[in-house]
């Protein structure tokens, strides 16, 4: 991080004229020796470096007298020390990196002519008795000069128009601290006059008065004090440019280490904990991530779900029955069940109010008080461990206005280890009961419409410092605010940007991962099981994935009872008299439209060659006047050029942000939109 530094105000030049007057009346009483040896003690130290270099010399010229390997090696110390100097002078003023390195130049180069020919030798005293002192001196006077009395007093005037205009007459800043693209100044309000909140509703004033963006300037307050804080003024937006995903970053390790989802403004990482830790006092997470269309919402859940996908203790449930594989795409085959329509969303939602029951009482079977990573281990008694459930609602306002209640879980999984993520455009009231809204706890907004919607994500906390999605919109897709357990207060209202991960990236994950990834514990897949019944046991079979439904326990109705079909003819005390052949078979959830068998000799592409393929197949999809497309239709050349249908899935979510495509009514269609050409 880069070196602060202090700046002088008002306050600074009162407190040295008070220790001036103390200064000046002890010598008003006789010591005048200390009160001369304080005044000269600042510029002391080019004078001492001037004679340390006189000293040296003759003892480095008794050793080293005539030595032409001394001499090689002197100059090249040198230079180097002469680069040093300049390399390391790259954060202050090009005067003062001029300087510094002028002088050490020239000082090492003295020291080692004198080092070979002698201190006395030709020229070498007259220009040590007439350089030392000059450079010595040119010194103290850049230290006279830093002080300027009228720059201070016109400083202290502009510091009191400034916070009269913006309502804070008589507030007294203290030293700021400066760094690159950042200043903190403290401050001081005046006793039983203002208070912090006053300087939260001064902020637009402020950022006015300075000319910069709205959510620029930002106030932490003080928590020990109604009346101290610190205002944060950023006046360049530091997320512009690339923010490309780095990288899994803890791949194959526990879901309670961070993830890593973004980068904050003064560079550090973005982090956000989904699980709890009794050590530190941190509940589980559960999360509403907001934002209006095109704020980027959907690449910052990516960035989340693929960095809990790279660990080794967690399950992944998600749902999305809008844009059905349009978000989750490449990570379908990844996640443990993927409901991506109502009839399996609303057994989701059932399967999850009766697992947490189900999982407390194992947790507390264990002796966990809560979930902690030593749960999704084997137990003492070789009992397969539970690992830790991640439920993910894309698009939830439709679940909501279908009249699913997510209150109840939302209250209660954190004890069983299970974290809530809602996400949506704006959890207003007419969508989003405030009790569900109030037990989520943590929020991740994006840009909103105005500011009456970012109320209904950020905590007053992070809107009174400063923050300010509605200044952003859909103009700065993945900028957000992450207020959330483990976050201190003081940065929720500092601005961060999501990784910008692509459908490549999130196939690698889901492949690379897969042997790493945990699998569903039987406690919680028999409670799910009883719940949802074959929209969870066949939620493998039912979209053709390799998430995975073992074999589960007895659930209360016999050995069978949860078990699918081909689970049932693998087990050998099945008994065929149990089975109904009258019994009406349930309607699928999902119809898949089967490809052909593929040749046998499949034709390796690279990504990029993969994604050419798919571009000349839609321009021929066009050719042949179809209006409307979907990933089954490309499903056909899928194997025969070594891609799977998650990867099918995140390029025609690709060609949708391309323009290509166009959204239509009906879920997993979309409409091509013809190429101009000649435009």
């Amino acid at each position: 991080m880069a070196r602060s530094k202090k700046t002088s105000t008002g306050t600074d030049a009162n407190a040295e004229q008070r220790h001036e007057e103390q200064l000046q009346g002890s010598a008003g009483r006789g010591d005048l020796t200390g009160y001369l040896m304080h005044r000269a003690k600042p510029y002391l130290p080019p004078w001492v470096m001037a004679g340390a270099v006189g000293i040296v010399s003759p003892l480095a010229h008794w050793k080293w007298d005539g030595s032409a390997a001394a001499g090689v090696g002197l100059t090249l110390a040198s230079v180097a020390l002469t680069g040093a100097t300049w390399w390391a002078g790259r954060s202050t003023t090009s005067q003062r990196r001029l300087h510094s390195a002028i002088t050490v130049a020239a000082g090492s180069a003295w020291l080692t002519s004198a080092a070979l020919a002698g201190p006395t030798a030709g020229p070498l005293l007259d220009l040590y008795l007439m350089g030392a002192p000059t450079v010595a001196l040119s010194w103290n006077v850049r230290q006279v000069m830093r002080r300027n009395p009228d720059a201070v007093a016109a400083a202290e005037g502009a510091d009191k128009g400034l916070l009269e205009k913006v309502g804070l007459a008589r507030t007294l800043l203290k030293s700021a601290t400066v760094e690159p693209n950042r200043v903190t100044v403290p401050y001081q309000l005046p006793a039983g006059e203002l208070t912090n909140d006053d300087v939260s509703k001064s902020l637009p004033r402020i950022a006015s008065a300075l000319d910069v963006p709205p959510n620029a300037v930002r106030a932490n307050a003080d928590p020990e004090s109604a009346a101290r804080g610190e205002l944060v003024i950023v006046p360049v937006d530091a997320l512009k440019g690339s923010n490309e995903w780095p990288g899994p970053s803890a791949p194959g390790g526990s879901i309670a280490e961070p993830l890593n989802v973004g980068v904050y403004e003064h560079g550090e990482p973005l982090l956000m904990w989904m699980s709890g830790d009794p050590e530190v006092s941190r509940n589980a997470m559960h999360l509403l991530i907001m934002g209006m269309t095109g704020s980027g919402k959907s690449v910052s859940a990516l960035d989340a779900l693929a960095e809990i996908l790279t660990r080794s203790d967690v399950i992944v449930w998600g749902s999305d029955p809008v844009k059905v594989t349009q978000t989750f795409g490449p990570l379908i085959p990844a996640m443990d069940w993927a409901a991506l329509d109502m009839p399996s969303t609303e057994a989701m939602v059932s399967a999850l109010s009766a697992v947490i029951p189900a999982r407390t009482a194992w947790l507390a079977h264990y002796g966990y008080s809560q979930w902690v990573p030593a749960a999704a281990e084997v137990q003492a008694d070789g009992s397969p461990g539970m690992p830790y459930l991640v439920a993910w609602f894309e698009e939830a306002a439709k679940l909501l206005r279908e009249g699913l209640d997510l209150t109840g879980i939302a209250q209660e999984a954190r004890s069983a280890g299970v974290s809530l993520v809602v996400s949506m455009q704006r959890a207003s009231g007419y969508q989003m009961p405030t009790d569900t809204r109030a037990s989520l706890g943590s929020s991740w907004c994006h840009g909103v419409r105005d500011s009456g919607d970012a109320g209904f994500a950020l905590p007053d906390a992070a809107l009174d410092a400063g923050a300010a999605p509605e200044s952003w919109k859909d103009k700065r897709p993945g900028y957000s605010y992450l207020a959330a357990n483990g976050i201190p207060e003081n940065e929720w209202a500092t601005p961060a940007r999501s990784y910008n991960i692509g459908p490549d990236a999130l196939e690698w994950v889901a492949r690379e991962f897969a042997a790493t990834r945990a699998r569903i514990d039987e406690t919680t897949a028999a409670a799910a099981a009883k719940a949802a019944g074959s929209l969870f046991t066949n939620r493998a079979q039912l979209l053709g994935t390799t998430a995975g439904a073992p074999v589960l326990p007895a659930a209360g109705g016999g050995k069978d009872q949860g078990m699918t079909l081909e689970q049932r003819d693998m087990d050998d005390d099945f008994d065929a008299d149990d089975f109904d052949p009258e019994e009406e078979l349930p309607a699928p959830a999902v119809t898949l439209q089967l490809a052909e068998q593929p040749p046998a000799d499949r034709i390796d592409v690279s990504p990029a060659e993969a994604r050419e393929v798919m571009e000349r197949l839609l321009d021929m999809f066009e050719e042949e006047a179809r209006e409307t497309v979907g990933p089954v239709d490309f499903m056909a050349y899928c194997d025969q050029h070594g891609r799977s249908r998650g990867w099918v899935s995140g390029q025609v979510s690709r060609m949708v942000s391309a323009g290509r495509l166009a959204e239509t009514d009906t879920a997993g269609r979309y409409r091509i939109v013809p190429q101009l050409v000649g435009v």
